[in-house]
């Protein structure tokens, strides 16, 4: 894992679908686990998903909050 890769976690924001424009460490837990079913997209956008989905999935987001004060 690339620990930049946390940091956008907390700046970069959905592009696109029903959660446009929020925070992709914000995305809720269903919405990321319907892309771990059906496929995450190519690219930079996909491998945050898939990232945030497995902080997600085991417990792991306050690993985000001291990132989200800088």
């Amino acid at each position: 894992m690339n620990p930049e890769h946390l940091q956008l976690l907390v700046t970069r924001v959905m592009p696109y679908g029903k959660y446009k424009g929020r925070l992709i460490a914000d995305l809720p837990g269903h919405y990321l686990n319907w892309f771990a079913r059906k496929g995450f997209p190519s690219g930079e956008i996909g491998d945050l998903l898939a990232l945030m989905q497995e902080l997600d999935h085991n417990g792991l987001t306050s690993l985000l909050t001291p990132l989200r004060k800088r």
